[in-house]
């Protein structure tokens, strides 16, 4: 959202496209062949319906990552929609069992949405003790070190997508908005510890910008054709 524009165009757009490229696409597990050793993805769909947001851009992201992903027979797949109901016990259970957990969120005024934040505050807190933290690390002897180092989720990598209404440029250029800030060093820095917390360890993510006044049929085919580059590249190296 980030102060955002005609959020409706957009929806129209992309269901538009999707029936086109992603609309046979399940939203469910994904069991492939049992003699190969799959690499487990668990997707988190942190899009919402809000004001003039329809929370369709992520989903089509998230259409996008499965529909690359099911072309390969190493990897299981199980999804979260934020909007779904949401079993506390079951989310912890899909983080342990991941290898990989993919989050997609769009960024209203400049932090995740308030589902999200709040699926992120139950589900996490629903794993003290219980799968993805044991404590801030620290001991009563030295309580000045460790902190943060309590985590249960090691050996487990996380990728953040996020969506702006803010373009690139207002990143990258001198004077502009984020004073030549990085999404992942500014506003996405509290959410990468809040990851590095629980022990999991960062792989690069990506970011698409300029989503509602740059929605334009031949721009979405470019957001998706990058990303699936990000996503071969990143694949190919975990």
């Amino acid at each position: 959202m980030c102060p955002s524009g005609s959020g409706f165009r957009l929806y129209l757009l992309l269901h538009f496209i999707s029936q086109k490229d992603t609309a046979s696409i399940p939203h469910t597990t994904f069991h492939k062949k049992k003699h190969l050793k799959m690499t487990k993805i668990f997707i988190i769909n942190g899009g919402q319906k809000f004001a003039h947001s329809g929370g369709k851009f992520n989903q089509t992201v998230q259409d996008w990552t499965i529909e690359f992903l099911s072309k390969n027979n190493n990897y299981e797949i199980k999804t979260t929609h934020i909007e779904s109901e949401i079993d506390l016990q079951e989310e912890v259970e899909k983080f342990v069992w991941a290898d990989v957990i993919i989050y997609h969120t769009p960024v209203w005024w400049f932090q995740l949405p308030n589902l999200f934040k709040k699926y992120i505050d139950d589900v996490f807190t629903q794993g003290h003790n219980n799968g993805i933290y044991k404590s801030d690390g620290r001991s009563r002897v030295n309580p000045d070190i460790n902190y943060g180092t309590g985590g249960l989720l090691h050996g487990r990598k996380y990728m953040l997508t996020t969506s702006w209404n803010a373009p690139a440029t207002a990143f990258t250029l001198p004077g502009e908005f984020f004073d030549e800030t990085s999404v992942d060093d500014g506003v996405m820095f509290g959410f990468h510890k809040m990851n590095k917390f629980t022990g999991m360890e960062r792989i690069n993510g990506f970011h698409f910008h300029d989503v509602e006044k740059g929605a334009t049929p031949e721009n979405i085919v470019i957001f998706k054709e990058n990303y699936t580059k990000h996503l071969e590249e990143t694949f190919k190296n975990l």
